[in-house]
């Protein structure tokens, strides 16, 4: 079994890169927590779930300006489809630091909040 205080840390990374991501709610729910801890006990590495972070959100950002606004993100299990297809079909890693670099440069510059009511 492993050592309690990386799963600790674990789960407090990916849960406060979570709450500062560009359009979720900016706070943590109880099951968000829970699936930061299933993620861990499945063996998930965080830098696959911060690879995924970064895609849903670019996703999320770099769409059409004529596309209706998006709800804000309200719960960790919104990325979880897009860590499974990561799983499954791993990103280049010149793509990655490419859509890292892109998400830099968006929160750099003022941006459509992706919730009309915000």
């Amino acid at each position: 079994m492993s050592n309690p205080s990386e799963r600790d840390v674990y789960v407090r990374n990916l849960l406060d890169q979570y709450r500062n991501l560009p359009g979720t709610l900016g706070h943590v729910r109880r099951t968000d927590r829970r699936l930061a801890e299933q993620l861990y006990g499945r063996g998930v590495p965080l830098s696959l779930v911060e690879a995924a972070f970064a895609v849903a959100t670019c996703r999320r950002l770099l769409r059409s300006a004529d596309a209706a606004p998006l709800e804000r993100v309200r719960t960790l299990h919104y990325y979880l489809g897009v860590v499974q297809e990561l799983q499954e079909q791993p990103l280049d890693q010149d793509y990655l630091r490419y859509l890292k670099a892109k998400l830099a440069t968006l929160a750099g510059s003022p941006r459509q909040s992706p919730d009309p009511q915000r």
